[in-house]
């Protein structure tokens, strides 16, 4: 962990969590291990990592050098997939993991058999619960609604019902429990 905090600690750009600022993605670190602890407080030591490496140096690879539209975001997605990983798995070799150990950690940060892993689940929940209680405000006022929507039912579909039981406890402001349930309604439509 303490390895993967360097990393993070490097990030340029600054967010304020609890009022101090942080190194963003140290930030979004903290809050991956936070919110896994209270979704899954059982979790296994390689889940743990990964939560915690989910972003792993991501100003690195900057969205910005790749063509601005849905192929272009998906393959930077998936190349920050792959650099989380490596990064993540060097670290862990480095600090004298196993291989197995490391493989695991890799195989979650990569989101392999989402839906199926019910640890890839887990991981994919934490993801989906950090964002909707952190960023979604944020995303909402830089957004028009209807790609909000979008995101938001895209982000439901990829939850289990766990996930969702716990996005429903969070607090939202009323705008977006708003946009939410509108989402939520066209999702069962």
């Amino acid at each position: 962990m303490e390895l993967i905090d360097q990393i993070n600690a490097e990030d340029p750009v600054k967010e304020i969590g609890n009022g101090k600022s942080f190194p963003k993605e140290l930030l979004y670190s903290l809050r991956m291990t936070k919110k896994l602890e209270d979704f899954a407080p059982e979790a296994s030591e390689h889940l743990k990592i990964a939560a915690r490496a989910q972003h792993i140096g991501r100003w690195r690879i900057q969205r910005s050098a790749y063509p601005m539209d849905r192929t272009g975001y998906l393959t930077w997605r998936e190349e920050l997939k792959k650099m989380h990983a490596e990064t993540a798995g060097n670290l862990l070799f480095e600090a004298g993991y196993e291989a197995e150990f490391i493989a695991k950690v890799k195989f979650l940060i990569r989101k392999k058999q989402l839906k199926t892993d019910l640890e890839t689940q887990t991981l994919e929940d934490v993801v989906c619960l950090v964002f909707l209680e952190n960023y979604l405000e944020e995303f909402t006022a830089k957004h028009d609604e209807e790609k909000v929507r979008d995101i938001l039912k895209k982000t439901w579909g990829k939850m289990s019902e766990k996930g969702h039981k716990a996005a429903l406890q969070l607090n939202f402001s009323p705008e977006c429990l708003r946009i939410i349930q509108e989402a939520l309604l066209q999702n069962n439509d």
